[in-house]
């Protein structure tokens, strides 16, 4: 009786071992950190948005690169200083750098946005943020506009030598398809080049989210979530398909919510599509 109920003991303890492997190994594969772009949460540019995104139930949040006069705000030692203190008193860390103002100063023809970028290499490297993030809409929209995307094959080869040896990557955001965008990083050549994934953006293009995550895979630094039609679970974007398509790549990086449907106001719509996101990426 006695080795029967050993033997039992055993088996059921063998039982559980695989139980607690397999919910490990799920969780492992769906752990991703939420954060959320301070321009979401109204605090563009604004040490405050870490604190906000703490009280919102955030981990990090994306940080503006904004312009101030003719150099990036964040130029000044006070206020990285500023955005450095703010991370460490609250524990939410900055995932990336954001110049949006691109949209308006386009690589593709202004020169002011390699410059930019060359100073926002500079400045990430000091704080030790690792991702900028390249935007390429309104007035830098890239499809259909040939001569513009030379244009910006031209001026991320000069900055990529740079990005490179800082240890930062330009994560290129737009409409284009995922076989355009590795068409651009093919030419550019440079593991400092990659793609900043934005699932709404892509939809909202025509293309395929699922099949572009898994057809780009590890060209994907970071990835924002996004619904364009409602609140996040109630619109039109499948998250827990997105899951799976992230957990096929091994992606391990950070979900950036850049919510654009505020139906219960800026913070209660945030704190509504985060806890959404820690449902469907709980690792259950």
């Amino acid at each position: 009786m006695r080795k029967k109920m050993a033997s039992g003991a055993a088996v059921a303890i063998a039982v559980l071992t695989v139980i607690m492997a397999l919910n490990a190994g799920a969780a492992a594969r769906s752990a991703v950190k939420l954060g959320v772009c301070d321009w979401t949460i109204g605090k563009s540019g604004d040490p405050a948005a870490l604190e906000l995104a703490g009280k919102l139930g955030l981990e990090g949040v994306q940080i503006s690169l904004n312009s101030r006069n003719e150099s990036l705000a964040l130029d000044q030692p006070e206020l990285r200083r500023a955005y450095l203190e703010a991370a460490e008193r609250t524990g939410v860390a900055i995932t990336s750098f954001a110049i949006g103002e691109l949209n308006n100063v386009p690589l593709k023809s202004d020169p002011r946005a390699e410059k930019w970028l060359t100073e926002g290499i500079g400045i990430a490297k000091a704080m030790n943020i690792r991702i900028i993030l390249v935007p390429f809409f309104g007035k830098g929209e890239l499809r259909n506009d040939g001569p513009g995307m030379e244009a910006v094959i031209g001026a991320l080869r000069r900055l990529a030598p740079l990005a490179e040896r800082a240890g930062v990557t330009l994560a290129l955001e737009s409409y284009l398809s995922a076989a355009d965008n590795l068409k651009i990083l093919e030419r550019v050549g440079s593991p400092a080049v990659k793609v900043y994934y934005d699932v709404g953006n892509s939809q909202a293009a025509g293309n395929d989210v699922l099949r572009e995550i898994r057809l780009l895979g590890d060209r994907i630094v970071e990835i924002h979530a996004k619904d364009t039609k409602d609140l996040y679970g109630k619109g039109s974007m499948d998250f827990r398909a997105v899951r799976g398509a992230m957990e096929d790549i091994g992606y391990k990086g950070w979900l950036v919510i850049e919510g654009t449907e505020m139906p219960l106001g800026v913070e209660k719509s945030v704190r509504y599509d985060a806890d959404y996101l820690k449902t469907v990426f709980s690792g259950k």
